[in-house]
């Protein structure tokens, strides 16, 4: 049987499904050539990313089709409850990545509340003829400890997130519709555990304490984070979205930096991506990456795997 990887998949991934008996191809089709190469090349596995979609076309087109894979959390590139009622089987790999998109959220966090993402632009250029000017510029950074970490999504990323916060000496409050509490073990390099439980509040409420605020939502109709709730929100908080361009209302963020409502704010994903707005990418007050939220080796090992064990688990 044949394995599509349209959007790539890690060489631990390969290897495990390789050695399963399946072969594994790793040719990136055009997303308007993608159902004559399935059909062509008799595909029955189709493993994607965020790039390609899977829509209801491509479910009525590909009748050999048996399994929809998605390296990573969100589905909303898939047509999910359309393929299953079709007979497909449906994957994802949900914890996989939690831990490297915590990771980002703090180099941002980090990097934003010492202005690192305004400096390495600016040493370079001015290091050596305005070093005093600049040192003056950014010497009213902040500390992360004892300020307040504000999670709006507290499932696997989430959680992951608020144990790197609480690591980092911070107070955790947390927003999810769909619980009422967690409990976070916390592991340590000498092997002690450490259990915090985090009850979760009103979406309002975590507006209100957040000093600094993380977004782990899926896509949605709507805003998460508009107008109304950058009102809310702490004078000179910071915001971080790595969950889902179209969550957070990007003109609306640029008018509270404006303003001064909100300090400064970084952006792992956009409304229109791959094509940010321009004044997005010029906005000196955003810390900015290309959707690298899971984007480490660690991850995609680990999302490589566990792809392969539920693959080879439903079909040998």
């Amino acid at each position: 049987m044949k394995v599509l990887a349209n959007d790539g998949i890690s060489q631990s991934g390969i290897d495990a499904l390789e050695k399963g008996g399946f072969e594994v191809i790793t040719t990136t089709v055009a997303q308007e050539q993608l159902i004559n190469y399935i059909n062509e090349k008799d595909i029955t596995v189709l493993l994607v990313r965020s790039a390609t979609t899977v829509r209801k076309d491509l479910i009525d087109a590909c009748p050999n089709l048996k399994i929809i894979g998605r390296g990573g959390v969100g589905m909303d590139n898939i047509d999910v409850e359309y393929a299953k009622e079709k007979g497909l089987s449906v994957i994802n790999t949900p914890a996989a990545s939690s831990h490297s998109v915590a990771e980002l959220v703090f180099g941002h966090l980090f990097g934003l509340a010492r202005f690192l993402h305004n400096s390495n632009r600016e040493m370079p250029l001015e290091g050596d003829s305005n070093f005093k000017g600049l040192k003056k510029a950014y010497a009213k950074g902040t500390e992360l400890k004892g300020k307040t970490l504000g999670v709006l999504g507290f499932g696997r990323i989430g959680q992951a997130t608020a144990k790197v916060a609480i690591g980092a000496g911070m107070k955790v409050v947390a927003f999810d519709p769909f619980m009422d509490e967690a409990n976070l073990e916390l592991d340590f390099f000498d092997g002690q555990k450490l259990n915090f439980n985090i009850k979760t509040i009103s979406k309002e409420d975590v507006l209100k304490q957040a000093d600094f605020l993380t977004l782990h939502v899926p896509a949605q109709e709507g805003y998460v984070i508009g107008k109304p709730e950058l009102e809310i929100m702490k004078e000179g908080a910071i915001l971080v979205n790595a969950a889902r361009g179209g969550v957070v209302d990007e003109v609306a963020l640029v008018e509270a930096i404006s303003s001064g409502k909100i300090a400064r704010a970084a952006l792992d994903v956009f409304e229109k991506e791959p094509k940010p707005e321009i004044q997005l990418l010029m906005n000196p007050a955003l810390s900015l990456t290309p959707h690298t939220g899971a984007a480490t080796n660690e991850a995609q090992d680990r999302i490589g795997t566990e792809l392969a064990e539920q693959i080879m688990s439903i079909l040998k």
